[in-house]
């Protein structure tokens, strides 16, 4: 049996497929079991009717699974918003014996870990008939519920002997399936094979590519507002991979300036899928029009500008798309890393040298994460164990190690590899259960800043709760390096930092709006103190700091005036349920606008107080090269090439995205609570490798 994941073990579903299946041809029963690697299943996988509906708007965007044995052999894509989705997909399954029945299970994909459990069902191999098309359809139910209607899946099967035929793949219980592949024969012919090359990379989460996504503007988008005007916002989806542009209030001509990429697993390319939609407060946001990008249509290492026809509505979407080649992503077993073997060292050593300064600008830098094991972890399950598998994570860049089944003390021994796009990136490990029909279980998670990291020390991470505040039950033992160009990293805190797609919208917390209230107090009381501090010199308390007052407020005082925009908006007669929608929203804004204006307040402060002293030399730096060139060059001369650079850039690079330097340097000074969040919590003693070895000798 060719296996293509890693899955817990089936349960005992207690449901058998609807179709009566003719027992007087030759029926698999009726003959003894044939040896290993002697049958191949063939499955067309038709449609499904009548979903259960799992999303809020009544509908469902489901996929299936197919398992033998416990392990997961098929995947279908995922079908969004309906219950009678129609995929006609085929699958080839090498099976080893009929004794274990294939399982087939839906879910409601929800972007993230939590997917939703929509039904399940069985279908018993020894009860089909060899070579012989066969329709089946499946009766989904849930086992903890069986009373349940969850509508029915409709399959066709064959099942013809393969004997004297060998396997050529063999893959290991618990590994993710393409890391580790052992070659056994080459007897099997690689057409009969289950797995494409496409199909195993994407199993074992390595891209094949990134897709780089500029959006630059909309053009005559339709107007869904009565006022003639649209709020839109643009949502991009390429496989399981979602993005969702910022909004731009009351305007159909939209100017997004937006960039973003997306891993391509797919070898031929793969379909983006793009809407637009109108937002609206307090009830559904308007459709205003979809479109797609073929990639396979789109020459590689090339920029395209497309400019795409929005379909089922009006207007026009403006984007940049590049495709280029993967970065250096990989998985392997702890005995074989880059790092160890010296020739490759030496190679990493000299791609991130100081000489090669203007060379490939965005890769900064090479992270290699040793996942050695885990103690103490939470049991999950009622047996007082837990199925723990490990994610890594650094920014959009995501892998996974296979699962230890029933152990609360896993080693997993895997080395990870990741090319560094910006050192102010934080490393996020987090540890998982795995459940057999619902979503994994949270276990804990660490998060750690590269630039805290001391390079080749074995440390044991003492794992977090999910708001990373504090402690959790068990410890996870890693091993990170660290390789950059510290002149590139400098180069690209200057530019926007690279926006984490996968992260789940800001939901309305009692507890955190205060929280941020008070934070933004703190920065209110800072400003209050110096407006203090400016009234003692007018009161000349102190002559000499009052004298030095006048005479710089003399010489820099500038009338400044600002004009308050009103914002009228047309009245509209809403529901009660809208009516709560419209406050919930109108509070989750004044949440993050809290938020906002205290992390920023936050940021300056530990700019100054050295939190990350890499940031504050580099601002040291910056400002002492600044006196330098102002004691050669007038101040008037670097304001007139300032102002000349910022007036013509639209011009010279009509597509640039616009930026700020000092926000973009203060946005990766870690607030206080990321302060909180990254800080390392010291583990028990008992847990110390030294400690562990002295207590086995006694």
């Amino acid at each position: 049996m060719l296996d293509s994941c890693k899955l817990r073990g089936a349960c005992n579903l207690p449901l058998v497929y609807n179709k009566k299946i003719n027992t007087s041809g030759t029926s698999n029963a009726d003959v003894p079991l044939a040896d290993p690697g002697m049958y191949q299943l063939d499955i067309t996988l038709r449609r499904g009717q009548s979903l259960a509906a799992r999303d809020r708007g009544g509908t469902s965007d489901p996929y299936v699974k197919f398992k033998i044995g416990g392990k997961e052999v098929f995947r279908s894509k995922i079908i969004y918003k309906n219950l009678n989705p129609v995929w006609e997909e085929k699958a080839c399954i090498l099976v080893d014996h009929l004794r274990e029945p294939l399982y087939v299970k839906v879910f409601d994909y929800d972007f993230g870990l939590q997917d939703d459990f929509m039904g399940s069902a069985f279908l018993d191999l020894t009860q089909l008939e060899l070579n012989r098309p066969t329709d089946v359809t499946l009766t989904l139910k849930d086992p903890h519920y069986p009373d349940h209607d969850l509508g029915v899946i409709l399959l066709s099967v064959v099942l013809t002997p393969k004997e004297g035929e060998h396997r050529d793949v063999e893959l290991s219980e618990n590994e993710v399936v393409g890391s580790y592949i052992s070659v056994k024969s080459f007897f099997w012919r690689f057409q009969t094979q289950s797995l494409r090359l496409s199909d195993v990379h994407r199993k074992s989460h390595l891209w094949r590519g990134i897709v780089s996504i500029t959006l630059i503007e909309g053009r005559d988008l339709k107007a869904m507002d009565s006022n003639g005007l649209s709020d839109p916002y643009v949502k991009f989806r390429l496989g399981h991979q979602k993005y969702k542009s910022k909004i731009m209030p009351k305007t159909l001509n939209p100017q997004w300036r937006e960039q973003f990429d997306f891993h391509l697993y797919e070898e031929r390319g793969g379909i983006i899928d793009i809407t637009a939609w109108d937002k609206d407060a307090g009830k559904r946001d308007d459709f205003i029009g979809r479109c797609q990008v073929d990639l396979s249509a789109l020459s590689r290492e090339q920029t395209h500008k497309l400019e795409l026809q929005l379909q089922e509505g009006e207007g026009h979407l403006v984007l940049l798309v590049t495709l280029t080649a993967s970065a250096t992503v990989s998985i392997s077993d702890l005995s074989v890393n880059s790092l160890e073997d010296q020739k490759e060292r030496e190679e990493i050593l000299k791609r991130y040298s100081p000489l090669r300064i203007f060379h490939n600008l965005k890769d900064v830098g090479f992270l290699q994460v040793k996942v050695i094991r885990a103690e103490g972890l939470m049991a999950a399950d009622v047996t007082g164990k837990s199925d723990p598998f490990c994610v890594v994570e650094l920014n959009n860049d995501r892998l996974l190690t296979h699962t230890v089944y029933k152990n609360l003390n896993p080693e997993w021994n895997k080395v990870f590899t990741f090319n560094i796009k910006d050192i102010h990136s934080v490393l996020e490990v987090t540890v998982y259960d795995e459940d057999r029909d619902r979503s994994a279980d949270f276990l804990g998670k660490v998060a750690i800043p590269l630039l805290s990291i001391q390079n080749g020390e074995q440390k044991a991470y003492v794992l977090k709760n999910k708001q990373l505040t504090g402690p959790t039950k068990g410890v996870i033992y890693l091993e990170i390096d660290v390789i950059f160009n510290a002149v590139k990293a400098s180069l690209r805190t200057l530019i926007p930092k690279e926006q984490k797609y996968i992260e789940e919208e800001n939901r309305l917390s009692k507890q955190l709006l205060l929280r941020n209230f008070i934070r933004t107090k703190r920065c209110v009381m800072v400003l209050v103190n110096a407006a203090y501090y400016v009234n003692s010199c007018f009161d000349w308390d102190s002559p000499p700091r009052s004298l030095a007052a006048f005479v710089v407020v003399e010489d820099m005082l500038e009338d400044e005036e600002e004009e308050d925009d009103k914002d009228d908006k047309d009245s509209e007669k809403k529901g009660f349920i809208n009516k709560i929608y419209a406050i919930q929203e109108v509070c989750i804004s004044v949440q993050n606008i809290l938020d906002e204006v205290a992390s920023f307040g936050e940021r300056i402060k530990n700019t100054f107080n050295w939190t990350v002293p890499f940031l504050s030399w580099l601002a040291v730096v910056a400002l002492c090269v600044f006196i330098v060139i102002l004691y050669f060059i007038p101040l008037r001369y670097i304001v007139l090439v300032w102002g000349i650079n910022k007036f013509t850039k639209k011009l010279r690079c009509p597509y640039a995205i616009d930026n700020n330097e000092l926000l973009d340097f203060l946005s990766r000074v870690p607030s206080d609570v990321q302060v909180v969040q990254y800080q390392e919590l010291k583990p028990d003693p008992s847990h110390s490798p030294c400690k562990r070895k002295k207590n086995n000798l006694g």
